[in-house]
């Protein structure tokens, strides 16, 4: 692995490391705090997985966190689960979110774009006297710290608002796309009993209206801890009968009134993709996102005042809570609501170039989409702002990393980044002082023990191993809704190695520092003992021109033996024919292993993926052994259910 791409494809000069956040952070917290002063990024990371109390204390005073009350200790207890942050201390998330209107009233805060891609500003001063006003009518609604306060809506500037109104009341925020349909939302919501659901009436995409009044008619039937519902005239309805006016409820000019909480109250719950039963309800904390999102956004992603950030996503996903608390660095940060291919497929890059994007991160499959469409990004569009593409959702290909370098720019910083819902951040990825090896992110992040460990719990260098993290991190969940006695929680990340946190993926950290994706270690390709993550398979597989995405499982069946088919979507034209069959098998063959050639390549309609776009593989394998659609898959976070109907057939057809 560490001679596999001896030259990196990218990296820093010495004016932009000398520039970079990161470093001047590293000379402060040698000065305050003995980090070290040499030895660049891995020394620093090292001293920050060794001295976490130290680290992490660094980073609030270097971000200037504004605690209303002191903490007693960093951490109060170091065990996992169950660490406590900073006890002792209270805050508040939304305050700090908004700082930057004291300094800069007039810039905008958010750039709100749609379909059209013509930006439109709201300032830092328009925010804060919306959040002020909204939080105010929360408090005369009742809301009080503690409470549920639900959002079924798109990614426009009425999120944010309501986002960092909750969060100054105290109450606890969630959300959902109005593209997920009733069941989903409900099996989301139902579990955390909200008191007031802010809902649009529906909702553009792809050049289209989608009216939602239905389902939300439905929302408001099966939740019936609601005291208030808040309408959001995106198609311009009027208000059902019953509800409020979002207009009426943010039109006074009111100061916000913060309240102050401790540092590990709840600030938002996100839902797991709920593929086999209902999504995990995970609560993190105003504390812990604040101090990691500083972190991670401040450091790893190098922004401030000046930047633009734009992350294509929606409320469904964490990449929008992540999005959100650029604002915490004085970033303008940009929202997009539409398709990410409308009304063709460059339409993303469009909205970087018009808004004058500095960080702007997608999907790997958007990547990917845009290479095979055969589009030059770097030709089409001025994208000579943008110092940053980062990729998540799924890892991010090698000819992916070629193919920004090439057709977007040459000096382009490409920032794989992996980390998950669970803790809404990055275990490892974007560095902007480390060099960008191709096919791999550039390290560990900082504050994150992340190691590779074998099956004797040994962590390994240059091999395949699970992914482990053995020191805790704040934005870690403070518990799952509804879980009492802890023990889901406990059941989901811990009960493999006890006080480690395996997250289910399959990584190799380099000898470099460097870290590589293989893919989920619960759906590992286990040939002969010789284990591959299925993001292999795809990586070489759709290279083929004719192959538009794929799904691999290997299923172990009942008299032991072991059955791996590939399922390909092809492209338009295409034909699986003999001369295509024998190009994929010779693909894997000779580009991955012998053994992981599939024992069957079956052309599907298309591959189903969770509500927020990654492919199910557990489920299907679980179908495929013969497990009952409903107790496989749960409907409700699959974005297309008929396509299930194939694989429930294989497995009745199977001896």
């Amino acid at each position: 692995m560490p001679t596999a791409n001896p030259q990196p494809l990218w990296q820093p000069d010495e004016q932009d490391v000398a520039a970079a956040r990161i470093t001047r952070f590293q000379a402060w917290a040698a000065t305050h705090h003995d980090a070290p002063a040499d030895g660049g990024y891995p020394a620093l990371h090292r001293w920050s997985v060794d001295e976490p109390e130290t680290f992490w204390k660094a980073v609030t005073e270097w971000f200037d966190v504004r605690f209303a009350t002191p903490y007693t200790r960093v951490l109060g207890d170091r065990s996992m689960p169950g660490a406590r942050w900073f006890p002792g201390a209270t805050l508040n998330y939304a305050e700090h979110a908004l700082r930057a209107a004291a300094e800069r009233p007039d810039e905008p805060a958010l750039l709100c774009v749609d379909e059209t891609h013509e930006p439109r500003p709201v300032t830092w001063s328009r925010l804060r006297a919306q959040v002020g006003s909204l939080a105010a009518e929360l408090r005369a609604l009742g809301v009080r710290p503690g409470d549920r306060v639900s959002g079924y809506l798109p990614n426009v500037p009425e999120a944010v608002v309501a986002l960092l109104a909750t969060a100054a009341v105290g109450a606890v925020w969630t959300s959902c796309a109005p593209d997920f349909g009733a069941r989903s939302v409900l099996d989301r919501f139902q579990q955390v009993e909200p008191v007031v659901l802010f809902t649009v009436d529906g909702y553009r995409y792809g050049g289209r209206a989608h009216d939602r009044s239905d389902v939300v008619a439905e929302l408001r039937r099966e939740l019936p801890t609601l005291r208030a519902v808040v309408h959001v005239p995106l198609l311009g309805t009027p208000a059902p009968e019953g509800t409020l006016e979002w207009s009426a409820l943010t039109s006074a000019d009111t100061e916000p009134v913060f309240e102050q909480v401790p540092f590990d109250h709840p600030l938002w719950v996100l839902y797991s993709s709920g593929t086999t039963g209902l999504p995990k309800a995970i609560v993190q904390s105003q504390g812990g996102i604040l101090v990691e999102h500083l972190k991670q956004l401040g450091l790893h992603c190098d922004l401030g005042p000046g930047d633009r950030f734009f992350w294509y996503t929606s409320t469904g996903w964490m990449m929008w809570n992540f999005l959100v608390s650029g604002l915490l660095t004085g970033t303008t940060i940009v929202l997009y609501d539409g398709s990410p291919g409308h009304p063709d497929i460059a339409a993303q890059w469009r909205v970087a170039e018009r808004t004058g994007t500095t960080l702007y991160g997608t999907s790997a499959a958007y990547v990917m989409a845009c290479r095979k469409a055969g589009i030059g990004p770097g030709r089409e569009c001025d994208l000579s702002r943008v110092r940053c593409v980062a990729t998540t959702g799924s890892p991010l290909p090698p000819d992916g990393f070629r193919w920004l370098h090439d057709e977007v720019r040459a000096d382009l910083w490409i920032a794989s980044v992996s980390g998950g819902t669970d803790v809404c951040s990055c275990f490892a990825g974007a560095v902007p002082t480390l060099p960008v090896y191709v096919g791999e992110l550039q390290a560990a992040c900082l504050g994150t023990d992340l190691q590779a460990w074998n099956p004797a719990g040994e962590p390994v260098t240059d091999e395949v191993g699970e992914l482990v993290v053995t020191n805790p991190m704040p934005s870690m969940p403070i518990r799952f809704w509804n879980d009492p006695d802890g023990s889901r929680y406990h059941d989901s990340y811990f009960d493999t190695y006890p006080g480690v946190w395996r997250h289910g993926d399959w990584i190799t950290v380099t000898s470099r520092g460097s870290v590589v994706i293989h893919g989920r270690s619960d759906s590992t390709l286990n040939r002969q003992g010789v284990r591959m993550g299925s993001a292999d398979i795809y990586e070489a597989v759709e290279r083929l021109p004719e192959i538009r995405e794929s799904l691999v499982v290997g299923v172990e069946q009942p008299d032991g033996g072991y059955w791996m088919p590939l399922f390909v979507h092809l492209a338009p034209g295409a034909a699986l024919d003999e001369a295509l069959l024998d190009r994929i098998r010779r693909t894997v063959r000779e580009q991955l292993s012998p053994r992981h050639v599939p024992d069957e390549i079956i052309e599907v309609p298309g591959i189903p993926h969770t509500l927020t776009g990654k492919r199910i593989e557990v489920p299907v394998k679980r179908l495929l052994q013969g497990t009952p659609l409903e107790k496989a898959v749960n409907p409700g976070s699959i974005d297309n259910l008929d396509l299930l109907d194939l694989y429930v057939g294989l497995a009745k057809e199977r001896p």
